[in-house]
This record gives structure tokens, C-alpha cells and sequence, in this order.
């Protein structure tokens, strides 16, 4: 949804995809707290639809704020792939992060920390995709999306078909300004399962707000719902919310041409 990992990062890359000017106000702020709820990643929207009988994961829940889609109610994993970091990062003196936002500086040295004894078994074992996929996580949920890419880039080569992880790296290579990278990695995915609720959601959220193409972006949520009957209803009526916004944006859109033309 992302849209990005807004959390208040003021120092973060300026290189990240912003939303066109001629986005209404209203539907901007609506995607910027989708943003700041979801924390991690724009996909896993939908896990808990799709996988009700996977097991719990330890990254809590995050509510999808109702300024965003009235009912979406409780996310039921989260951003659930990209936490596998785990517990909250320290940094390398040991004290937590605390209340106070580190720097990009410091939330890389807590990530490097983090990921020594990963690197240390993928040594060992360098084809290991889990590895690589923890590792991937660890740096984009500091906001090192350049290194998370680099990442999940070697987690696909070794696992082409798995579509998770494919748009965990859409997400990261978007996150560092790479957005046809990005709409390349979820299409690849969505070769292998077209089906793919997270897939076809990060599809439109990256072509609405890096492209600024609502027509792409409302394609792709036209097939999220056509292929997914089992959504809730809730989370149905959140992307039909939003498609309406974009409809309405393309539409003022149009109407701006066609006045300029004349």
C-alpha cells in the first residue's frame, strides 16, 4: 500500500516514488495511513483471508485504520513476511530502540547486527532461501531497501516460483525508488499465480502511486475481486473504497485534459 513504510523516517531517501499532484487530498491521506498501519510492507493485506489455517506468526497484528476503509477491521497477519525479523531490533550496544526514532545511520548498524549470525550460517549454507528471506526482512524493516532487495533478488533465483517472496521484493525495490522493477517482479509473480490477492493489490497501490496510473491500478483491483470470492466483507468493501477514489481521481484527471485542450 505502500504507498511506503512512512514511519515518520523524515530523513529517509528522497529518491522514494511520490504521489502526483493531481491526486485528490483525501484519497492521498487515505493511502499515507494505510502506510503508517501497515509498517512494513503494502501486501499481507489479505493473509488472513487466504490462509486461515497457517500458523500464527510472531509479528502482531496491525489494524487497518478506518480513515482508510471504514470496516477493514484487525489485519490478521500483518505485514507478517517482512517482520521475520522477529523481535525489535537493539542496536549494537544493546539498549532497544526505545521511544526515540534512530537515524538511517543507526537502524543500519542495528540491522548489520542483526544479520551477523545469518550471514554466518549462510555462509555455510549460501543457497538457503529462508536465510535469505530473513535477511531481506531484517534490512527493509530498517528502511536499508536497497540491501533487502539485493536480498530477496538471491532468495527468487533459488526460488523462482515462490510468489511471497516475489512481491516482498517488488516491495523493497519500489521502497528504493525502483518502480518498473517493482511492477515487474509482482507481473512474474502473477505468471506463476494469477490469482494472487497480495500480488494484485501491490499491483495497483505501486501503479496508482508510482505511476499514477489509476486505469492499471483499477485493473488490478478488478481481478483481486474477481478471483478472490473469499474475501471478507470488509476487506472487499476497503478495496472497492479505494477504487472508487481512483476512479474519481481519474476522472478529474480526464476532465483537467480535456479543459486544457481546449
Amino acid at each position: 500500500m505502500r504507498l511506503g513504510e512512512g514511519q515518520g523516517m523524515s530523513n529517509e531517501s528522497t529518491t522514494e516514488p511520490t504521489a502526483s499532484p493531481t491526486l485528490k487530498a483525501t484519497q492521498v491521506y487515505i493511502m499515507a495511513v494505510i502506510c503508517l498501519a501497515l509498517g512494513l510492507a503494502f501486501g499481507y493485506l489479505f493473509r488472513g483471508s487466504q490462509l486461515q489455517t497457517a500458523p500464527a506468526q510472531t509479528a502482531p497484528s496491525a489494524a487497518w485504520p478506518t480513515a482508510a476503509a471504514g470496516a477493514m477491521g484487525q489485519m490478521s497477519a500483518g505485514s507478517q513476511a517482512q517482520s521475520a525479523a522477529g523481535p525489535a531490533l537493539q542496536s549494537p550496544h544493546g539498549r532497544a530502540m526505545g521511544g526515540q526514532m534512530p537515524s538511517l545511520d543507526q537502524m543500519k548498524q542495528m540491522a548489520d547486527s542483526k544479520a551477523a549470525p545469518l550471514l554466518a550460517k549462510l555462509k555455510k549454507d549460501p543457497n538457503n532461501s529462508d536465510l535469505l528471506d530473513q535477511l531481506g526482512a531484517i534490512y527493509h524493516s530498517t528502511h536499508q531497501f536497497k540491501e533487502a532487495a539485493a536480498y530477496y533478488d538471491k532468495a527468487v533465483q533459488i526460488d523462482p516460483r515462490n510468489v511471497a517472496l516475489r512481491t516482498k521484493l517488488a516491495i523493497s525495490l519500489y521502497r528504493s525508488g525502483d518502480v518498473d522493477g517493482a511492477i515487474a517482479q509482482l507481473n512474474r509473480a502473477l505468471s506463476y499465480d494469477p490469482k494472487d490477492a497480495n500480488s494484485l493489490f501491490d499491483l495497483g497501490m505501486i501503479r496508482l502511486q508510482g505511476k499514477q496510473d489509476s486505469k492499471g491500478a483499477l485493473a488490478a483491483w478488478r481481478q483481486l475481486l474477481k478471483s478472490n470470492p473469499q474475501l471478507s466483507a470488509d476487506r472487499k468493501a476497503a478495496v472497492q473504497k479505494m477504487m472508487a477514489d481512483a476512479q474519481k481521481t481519474a476522472g478529474d484527471q480526464h476532465a483537467a485534459e480535456g479543459a486544457q485542450s481546449k
